[in-house]
């Protein structure tokens, strides 16, 4: 059979993370049958579930939090019996490596990538508007030969279990998207997890569950049907966290009676706005209401445990509004649980659902112009299938669109990092740097800064200032690993002959070998998907 490169880089690139590096041979695979490359993923649904050694259920994490609040409320109480500071447990960014990190220098991801980690590590600290903290150091201070700061720096504060927890999801994480063979299904994980986001900037529950939403919520059901995945979102405590439902009462509701607080809308809303229906989906505000009445009672156990283990999923009756609801409609009757359980799966199954899922799923995978005739198609597939999402993914990869439309949509830093570090070969054993450079590059990780999650069009990563970074970024990788890599033996690796002429010529006539990978890895066949 005929080997095709340009083919196998669409598959690789479109679909996946990009080839790796090393002896993977990974376009030469792909090359002689794309298709099948892409597809063959999809016959591995076990392998879309991540279990690793130390990571726990939801309700085991939610019990570790409210221990911890417990063990810093008790010591701030001590201290204040003593006249003295609280010695509380650490309360420093949960993405924050131990020791300080002062300068957030570019160079830290190719120092991750090359397992050569310095001694003395640059902050992960982020501000919450995403923009470099003004202490960060600038491109022309993160030389190999910068100077090292000569104060005296503190001593290094333990990590708290919040942020052992985030991190060591992020590891996960980062370390099966790098490993995997194409990355189909990993791309699938992000662009649900993503359509489904909550942000780790909501609290500390938020944020020690982040991970274990998407290992339980949406991994197990990429490859299955879109109703249970929304089912399994709508009732995981981490988004029921997020949106503000624990504080949801039915305004007749033996709770709502007896509290000053009534319906919260948040949930509802959102549900039909970004995870189903989708803005002119046919929806009104009554049943953005009526919603809200029927998922009333959807909560999380608290710490005491009164309703169920702390931390995991539980019906509140006491909270629930009693009585038949309207909605889209149908009329619900008052069957508790099951009222919210049914409108779920009546939702997953609306033609404007189907649309909407379509459109967000071609847009992620081929342009951001969606194709009309293709979101047709997927919408139908959605429909006929009763929302298989692994038949929507197939479809999908059968499409002739999806391998005729130009690779021109911008990689999110999330992909434009883990494509880097595929490249070079390197797993990543600490998550610190990727963490670092997701802050700067404005796509902190588990962290949108609204719940319609991050934006999905080139135009949103393409602009100049971002740019920018990612050529610092790429500039001291290839500091740090250029003197023993051949760029252009990694270009092979990358794009074969379906590398452009000027890309080619570009790496040749590079003054070094450090300023050739710097241009490789700003290359449009690492750049664009």
């Amino acid at each position: 059979m005929a080997r095709d490169s340009q083919a196998a880089l669409v598959a690789l690139n479109r679909f996946g993370f990009g080839a790796r590096g090393g002896a993977s041979g990974d376009l030469i695979n792909a090359a002689s049958d794309p298709r099948g490359f892409v597809k063959a993923e999809l016959a591995r649904p076990n392998a879309v579930l991540l279990e690793s050694p130390g990571l726990q259920s939801t309700p085991q994490l939610g019990q570790a939090v409210f221990a911890y609040q417990d063990q810093a409320k008790q010591a701030r109480e001590a201290a204040a019996k003593a006249g003295a500071p609280a010695e509380a447990p650490s309360q420093a960014p949960v993405d924050q490596k131990p020791g300080p990190r002062r300068n957030l220098s570019l160079n830290a991801l190719a120092t991750e990538i090359a397992g050569q980690m310095a001694e003395s590590k640059p902050t992960e600290n982020k501000p919450i508007d995403n923009k470099p903290a003004d202490n960060m150091a600038k491109p022309d201070s993160m030389q190999p030969n910068a100077a090292a700061p000569a104060a005296a720096k503190p001593a290094p504060q333990p990590l708290n279990v919040i942020q052992k927890t985030f991190r060591a999801e992020a590891l996960a994480r980062l370390q099966r998207a790098t490993l995997v063979e194409c990355g189909f299904t990993e791309r699938l994980v992000v662009f649900w997890s993503n359509h489904f986001c909550i942000s780790a900037s909501k609290g500390e529950l938020a944020r020690i569950w982040a991970g274990a939403f998407e290992r339980e919520a949406i991994r197990p059901h990429v490859l299955g049907r879109f109703a249970d995945m929304l089912k399994a979102v709508e009732q995981h405590p981490a988004m029921l966290f997020f949106l503000d439902n624990q504080q949801s009462l039915g305004p007749d509701s033996r709770a709502g009676q007896n509290r000053k607080r009534g319906l919260n809308e948040n949930l509802a809303r959102e549900i039909m706005e970004l995870h189903t229906l989708g803005v002119g989906g046919g929806y009104t505000q009554d049943d953005v209401t009526s919603l809200a009445r029927i998922i009333t009672g959807w909560t999380f156990a608290g710490r005491q445990g009164q309703l169920g283990v702390p931390g995991s999923f539980v019906f509140n009756v006491n909270a629930h509004q009693p009585g038949p609801q309207m909605l889209l409609g149908r009329t619900y009757e008052p069957t508790g649980l099951a009222q919210g359980e049914a409108a779920l799966a009546d939702i997953a199954r609306h033609s404007s659902t189907a649309n909407f899922i379509a459109t967000k799923f071609v847009r992620h995978f081929v342009a951001d112009d969606p194709p009309p005739a293709l979101v047709a198609r997927l919408r139908d597939v959605f429909i006929k299938t009763d929302g298989d999402l692994k038949a929507l993914a197939t479809a999908l990869v059968d499409s002739d669109e999806a391998w005729k439309a130009p690779l021109t949509k911008m990689r999110s830093p999330y992909d434009f990092l883990v494509a880097s570090g595929r490249l070079l070969a390197r797993v990543p054993e600490d998550p610190g740097a990727y963490l670092n450079n997701l802050n700067l590059l404005g796509q902190p990780l588990w962290s949108p800064a609204g719940p319609n999650g991050f934006a999905d069009t080139s135009a949103a990563w393409a602009a100049p200032e971002g740019i920018k970074l990612r050529l610092d970024i790429a500039a001291q990788m290839g500091a740090r690993l250029g003197p023993n890599i051949d760029p252009l033996d990694l270009l092979e690796f990358a794009a074969a002959d379906a590398a452009s002429i000027e890309t080619r010529r570009t790496i040749e006539r590079a003054e070094s070998r450090q300023q050739a990978l710097a241009l490789l890895l700003m290359s449009p066949e690492m750049q664009r998907r």
